[in-house]
């Protein structure tokens, strides 16, 4: 997807096979293998090595060793083919991502990890964070063109589907929570199709549903609304109040924002509203007004009990607010951390509930300041100077939407940064994306290599 010559896809109304094969016979052998990498890199950030997990099992919570080396070196392998590909053919697009800020974050981490209360482990994870996010960032330079890249989002969603909806009918008691799941049975019934859990199948589907959107705007007139139309479906059983509500919220905001020309009027679209999100959740545990104003609204005031966990954050965050933590390390043992009284089951929480007071835990309030510089800030500049340039308008709301929905779903969820949560993937995916549209065209389709 770099960067010459503009090429606005014109996938025909057929079957995907089809579509598939005659893509991939227009491609020489190298530019197959970079489409292929694209399509296993979705795979596994998306379908993970462990698809299906028993939730009945005890063991269920339980890292296995053998698995997540697994993890590490096939992320760590395909970052590494990434890598190699790009710096090949897009040397000017990698040199684009070098840069002060970019430095600064990266910096930040490693200097966080040397701090960590558990350095081991901080180092561990960040390992596999930087291979997953190396590799979320290099997907839209591998496929050579447009239409490549769309054949493989495509492919990859496809087949993610698949699996969910084999899973739900063939075996339910893998692919749906059930009244004999040992953490939450309470969940019963809520699909959760490949997934571990429906709170990370429901904003995948909601990608899922952006991204068949996009593929029907594109020109794929069976593979797009067919996308679109099963992840919609899975994504209303999956139960995930918070992703069904800003499904179509998050798209029509996009749509407001791709049609408003000023950068200042769009960052009012996105953002204030944002900032009342996370006053009216967080905000809600640390002032009383704030608290009240929430009271008022048709919603439960502790969103499920998430109160209690923002509380015991933000005395985390108190305790180390400038060197925080330590990455991707404060959960793990809070067991015998001090709580408010009648809050002690926040202990047993896997993460803040809110991406944004996560950060602050473990990387401290400067870290959370670089992260919000480079993937909350900068995302809508980059937006702002693609469709300045009209650059693939279809693919940059793609890219928008996702990214949108990222930053409104950690509100109440933790993703950000978070090692290879898919969500977190699809998003920096989408991040990386308007950062490359911002300063380059799609090439147009070529008969031979590039």
């Amino acid at each position: 997807m770099s960067r010459n010559a503009a090429d606005m896809t014109d996938l025909e109304a057929r079957s995907f096979g089809r579509a598939l094969r005659e893509g991939l016979a227009g491609l020489s052998a190298v530019q197959t293998a970079r489409c292929l990498v694209a399509i296993a890199a979705l795979l596994l950030a998306l379908v993970t090595l462990d698809p299906f997990p028993d939730l009945r099992n005890p063991d269920v919570t339980t890292v296995v060793g053998g698995r997540m080396a697994v993890a590490y070196i096939c992320f760590g392998l395909l970052a590494a083919v990434a890598v190699l590909f790009v710096a090949v053919t897009d040397a000017p697009a990698l040199k684009t991502l070098v840069k002060p800020l970019h430095l600064c974050l990266v910096g930040w981490l490693l200097i966080n990890i040397v701090f960590s209360e558990s350095r081991g482990v901080s180092a561990q994870r960040f390992v596999l964070a930087a291979s997953a996010t190396s590799l979320a960032v290099l997907l839209p330079l591998l496929p050579p063109t447009q239409r490549s890249f769309n054949l493989c989002l495509g492919a990859a969603a496809l087949v993610l589907l698949t699996l969910c909806y084999l899973g739900v009918f063939l075996a339910p008691e893998y692919s749906m929570h059930t009244a004999l799941d040992i953490t939450e049975p309470q969940l019963a019934g809520d699909w959760r199709g490949s997934f571990g859990h429906k709170n990370v199948a429901s904003p995948v589907m909601t990608i899922l549903v952006y991204v068949g959107i996009y593929l029907a705007s594109a020109g794929s007139f069976v593979m797009g609304p067919a996308i679109a139309a099963l992840a919609g479906i899975f994504l209303i059983f999956t139960g995930g109040k918070t992703s069904s509500v800003l499904c179509l919220a998050i798209y029509a905001l996009a749509s407001l924002v791709y049609v408003t020309r000023s950068l200042w009027v769009k960052r009012i679209i996105c953002f204030v509203p944002l900032i009342a999100m996370n006053l009216l959740t967080v905000g809600s545990v640390l002032s009383p007004a704030l608290g009240t104003m929430t009271r008022l609204l048709p919603l439960d005031p502790t969103f499920t009990g998430r109160s209690d966990i923002w509380q015991f954050a933000l005395a985390a965050v108190a305790e180390k607010p400038v060197i925080g933590h330590g990455y991707a390390a404060f959960w793990d043992d809070v067991t015998e951390r001090q709580t408010a009284q009648g809050a002690e089951w926040a202990t047993s929480a896997a993460h803040s509930h809110n991406s944004y007071l996560d950060l602050a835990v473990t990387i401290g309030l400067p870290g959370l300041l670089l992260v919000i510089l480079v993937f909350v800030l900068a995302p809508l500049v980059n937006f702002q100077s693609a469709q300045a340039h009209s650059r693939s308008g279809a693919l940059a709301k793609l890219f928008l939407a996702v990214w949108l929905f990222g930053l409104y779903y950690g509100t109440t969820e933790t993703f950000l940064l978070e090692r290879q949560n898919p969500v977190w993937f699809m998003f920096a995916l989408a991040a990386a994306g308007l950062h490359f549209l911002a300063r380059f065209q799609c090439v147009a389709p070529m008969k031979s290599g590039r």
